[in-house]
């Protein structure tokens, strides 16, 4: 396959999934059987210290989400399963990738309703940390919050604009959107700061990082300055952007001028541990 995404590291990284065998717009089939008793025993045990975590850091439409997908515990879930149940729910349709997919691609499929899951389990060395999305970053990470239907209709129409965003500046802040908010986002609630990102919720270490440490900021999602940060994917993240609700996400971006942000982007990005006068800093601890 002559298309390879990039991936924005620190270092090299080499690309590990099945590219060879995926179709012209990188669906690739899951090949189910092909699994391994110990990579079916590496999700048992993801999902359960990921899921003894949810009450205490996840966002309660992450909690629903979860309990309407009937997520089975103890073995790797079948995809075409996951997608009928989650076209019922919401219309999305659930295809497998070999992993990263070019960004052009990636919208594409959003724009249709379709979210692209990595068929590949990562290794036991891998447990606290994966640079590249494997399958139960994407499944148990993603899928949850597609239950619900104003963050699903986010996705869509985020697909959607991206679709129409040809220039790689534009699409790089795109990105940037979509690393912030779908992977590292946060929400606040009654309860203190919850969780609803798929990097943060896949993740044992950054699930208890981006809640409660210390070292981040965490701040008030404003559209604008977000487009504009940047970021790199093998890191825990300098900055966390704070939603009010989710319904704050699907509102700011249909509300976007998104032609008059993208004349902006030949600018600078802002790096990833920028403190800017106008950020509005929010608590960081979470309680019980």
């Amino acid at each position: 396959m002559a298309r390879l995404p990039v991936a924005p590291t620190q270092s090299d990284v080499k690309l590990r999934g099945d590219y060879a065998h995926a179709g012209p717009d990188f669906r690739l089939a899951q090949n189910y059987d092909a699994y391994t008793p110990d990579e079916h025993a590496i999700w048992r045990t993801l999902f359960e210290r990921q899921s003894g975590m949810l009450a205490e850091h996840a966002a309660p439409e992450f909690q629903a989400g979860l309990r309407l997908l009937g997520v089975d515990a103890h073995r790797i879930p079948v995809l075409e399963e996951a997608s009928d149940r989650l076209k019922r729910l919401t219309g999305f349709e659930v295809i497998g990738v070999p992993g990263l997919i070019p960004e052009a691609d990636f919208f594409g499929h959003l724009a249709e309703r379709r979210f692209p899951v990595t068929t590949w389990m990562r290794r036991r060395d891998e447990l606290d940390y994966l640079v590249e999305p494997d399958l139960f970053h994407d499944f148990f990470g993603h899928l949850p919050m597609l239950a619900h239907t104003v963050f699903a209709n986010f996705i869509q129409a985020y697909g959607a604009i991206g679709a129409h965003a040809r220039e790689p500046a534009a699409l790089k802040m795109l990105a940037r959107l979509y690393w912030y908010t779908v992977e590292f986002g946060l929400v606040a609630t009654g309860r203190g700061l919850r969780a609803y990102g798929a990097g943060i919720l896949s993740s044992s270490g950054e699930t208890i990082y981006a809640t409660r440490a210390t070292g981040p900021a965490r701040i008030g999602f404003d559209l604008q300055r977000v487009l504009r940060t940047n970021y790199l994917i093998d890191s825990y993240q300098k900055t966390y952007f704070v939603l009010d609700d989710i319904e704050q996400l699907f509102d700011s971006v249909l509300a976007a001028d998104f032609d008059a942000q993208f004349a902006d982007a030949h600018l600078p990005g802002y790096e990833p541990d920028a403190r800017l006068p106008t950020d509005q800093p929010v608590a960081s601890l979470a309680t019980s």
